[in-house]
């Protein structure tokens, strides 16, 4: 079990929590089930947990708001919301609140376990082989990221609180300065998808990134290129860590 990344299934449907269960211990997780918002709360609570698989309607209470709690007290635990096809707005909501990303249901549990893998390799998690990539810094208008310690602070030390998608944006961003990125560039750099005509995931997280790095009306930052998607703006300055 040591080395195995440690997946919580929560679904209040007991076969689909075990037909999940099996099949992501098939591809090399190590799962754990829960089928309520209580008994989930207690099994991360016992600190051996990197990622929850959450669906957004339990029994004892909303998935969603239990995504805010788990969030709240581990920000660097890894959150996917399962949810229904059309309910839009529970995928917004819950991005909001700071979840990785969602699938709707019903779905394949090949591609929730493919969902897993990146959530996890952009986190920084490692599978077995893989070099843990290099620290790197970047300087951009008065703001300092780390990327190995998925941190942000602004000119005067202050933290800026991002949450896992966030982040992986803003490295999109700094990683291509001055470059144009379109919505479906940007979905499958983030989420190895294609974009769905009303998927909003782009939008909604750009807009929080706007709002926390105070870019307010002027997009300092963040450049809305019509027809085209968005862009950074900002030069950026690298700073590799030698080795």
């Amino acid at each position: 079990m040591q080395g195995r990344t440690k997946v919580l299934v929560v679904d209040d449907d007991l076969e689909i929590r075990r037909l999940l269960g099996r099949y992501l211990d098939g591809q090399g997780f190590f799962t754990t089930l829960a089928g309520t918002r209580r008994e989930a709360t207690d099994k991360v609570a016992e600190g051996d947990v990197d990622l929850v698989v959450l669906d957004v309607m339990l029994p004892d209470g909303s998935g969603l708001e239990l995504c805010r709690e788990l969030k709240d007290k581990t920000p660097e635990l890894a959150i996917i919301l399962l949810t229904a096809l059309k309910e839009d707005v529970d995928r917004i909501i819950g991005l909001e609140l700071g979840a990785d990303d969602y699938l709707g249901k019903p779905f394949n549990p090949r591609e929730l376990a493919a969902r897993i893998k990146a959530v996890l390799r952009r986190g920084g998690e490692r599978s077995a082989g893989q070099e843990v990539p290099q620290a790197t810094r970047y300087h951009f208008g008065g703001f300092t990221a780390e990327r190995l310690a998925r941190t942000v602070r602004d000119a005067a030390g202050g933290d800026v609180e991002l949450t896992g998608a966030e982040f992986d944006l803003l490295l999109i961003f700094l990683e291509r300065p001055g470059r144009v990125l379109s919505r479906d560039r940007l979905l499958d750099l983030l989420h190895g998808r294609t974009a769905d005509p009303l998927d909003r995931t782009i939008d909604v997280t750009m807009s929080r990134l706007r709002r926390k790095f105070g870019d307010g009306g002027v997009f300092r930052l963040f450049k809305t290129v019509r027809n085209g998607g968005y862009q950074f703006a900002m030069p950026v300055d690298r700073e590799d860590a030698v080795q």
